[in-house]
């Protein structure tokens, strides 16, 4: 790509930035909280959108059976597919799913509202700004008049804070789409080319009700329970041994997030129900690490022979890892990247998982790139008060513009 069409595709995305800001607005002021995950009617508004930006845009219902079966309501994947000509096929891929708002906001999460260049509102930086990033930069591209090679397809989906089984992972299955390359939301001062794959399992102890009075005469499953409990935060304590090679990676995490059970004050508990989290790192191998959870578990259970533990596998999602090809990918995105921010652009991992893995599992180069600051945590993603400064939502969309002209041409 020649110098002369670079700073041509800045101005395109200068004329259109004011619309870029409205069209981000607009997605964060309808809820598309996952759970409940009712998110056709997000997935209407996109497309309306999207058609007001001159595109063509698939709606693809993921059947009803298959969206209980996820733990969801509704879900509607938009695919958006635009042809320069013959050449590789590049697919950009943003989650409209967010997670809910929670408490402690100072600000509307559905309001867009902007203070000093800075947007808040749920989803606003994961990652429906991506849904704008990928929008204006192929925007921007059609109305360059470079001579391009090639497809680009825009995937937004609604799925992600669940694993992506009926995002990215459906829309594979179905064979809607084959691409070359694959670029999944991210942030803007590094490119992701790993994360971490992630196991969730359900732990059932089941024991037997009695009077508090007589408690001998019960089986009382949160004793076991706590047993189990105990040996799995004694195993969190070995993980830390444990460290990726990848940058930005870490160890191997373990965390119990939600526990439940119990009858009344007055009786032996006779059900707990709790479900943990266990990241897995580039290196390792989900299904030993399932084995190894199970084994922890199972001999922890041992101790309390009264008791029925049962364990239900709910996600194992495999890591994300480089390939060439990502590589190559990474390599064009951070040299663009550089020349936009006027900074070295880091390749590196993230501790988190997302559904960029499907494509990968496919066989589908994938890294994660899109509109944001340099961590999660400065965004405030997944916490109270998101936000994205807009001035990094300007500079993600030159960069994937300028990226894809490079890999089109």
């Amino acid at each position: 790509m020649t110098q002369t069409t670079s700073p041509g595709l800045g101005a395109l995305i200068d004329a259109r930035f004011e619309e870029q800001k409205a069209f981000l607005a607009e997605l964060v002021k309808v809820p598309s909280d996952n759970p409940p995950g009712d998110c056709a009617p997000h997935a209407a508004r996109a497309a309306e959108l999207l058609e007001g930006l001159g595109y063509e845009v698939g709606r693809h219902a993921v059947p009803a059976e298959r969206t209980r079966a996820a733990g969801m309501v509704t879900a509607t994947n938009l695919i958006v597919r635009h042809r320069f000509g013959e050449g590789p096929t590049i697919a950009l891929n943003a989650h409209g799913d967010v997670v809910p708002p929670g408490e402690g906001w100072s600000r509307d999460p559905y309001g867009a509202e902007v203070v000093d260049g800075v947007m808040y509102g749920r989803g606003v930086a994961v990652s429906k700004s991506d849904f704008s990033t990928y929008a204006f930069a192929l925007d921007a591209l059609k109305r360059s008049g470079l001579p391009l090679k090639g497809t680009v397809e825009l995937h937004f989906t609604y799925d992600e804070e669940i694993g992506g089984e009926v995002g990215p992972g459906w829309i594979i299955e179905e064979g809607l789409t084959k691409p070359d390359l694959v670029l999944s939301a991210g942030f803007s001062y590094a490119v992701v080319v790993a994360h971490n794959g992630c196991l969730h399992l359900e732990v059932e102890v089941e024991g037997k009700s009695a009077h508090a009075a007589l408690p001998f005469t019960g089986v009382d499953a949160l004793e076991a329970a706590t047993g189990i409990l105990g040996a799995l935060y004694a195993y969190r304590a070995t993980l830390p041994a444990q460290v990726s090679k990848v940058d930005g990676i870490g160890s191997p995490q373990i965390t119990v997030g939600l526990i439940s059970g119990g009858i009344n004050t007055n009786v032996v508990p006779d059900r707990i129900t709790f479900r943990l989290d266990r990241r897995i790192i580039p290196e390792e191998i989900p299904e030993a690490v399932e084995a190894e959870v199970r084994a922890v578990i199972a001999s922890a259970a041992e101790a309390f022979p009264a008791a029925k533990v049962h364990v239900r596998r709910i996600l194992l999602a495999r890591p994300l890892v480089p390939s060439e090809a990502s590589v190559r990918l990474s390599d064009a995105l951070r040299r663009n990247a550089e020349a936009v921010i006027g900074e070295p652009v880091p390749a590196k991992g993230v501790p988190l998982y997302t559904d960029a893995r499907l494509y990968a599992e496919a066989g589908f180069p994938v890294v994660l790139y899109g509109a944001g600051p340099r961590t999660i945590e400065e965004a405030n993603g997944h916490r109270a008060d998101e936000n994205l400064r807009l001035s990094d939502l300007r500079i993600a969309t030159e960069v994937v513009a300028r990226t894809l002209a490079e890999l089109l041409a």
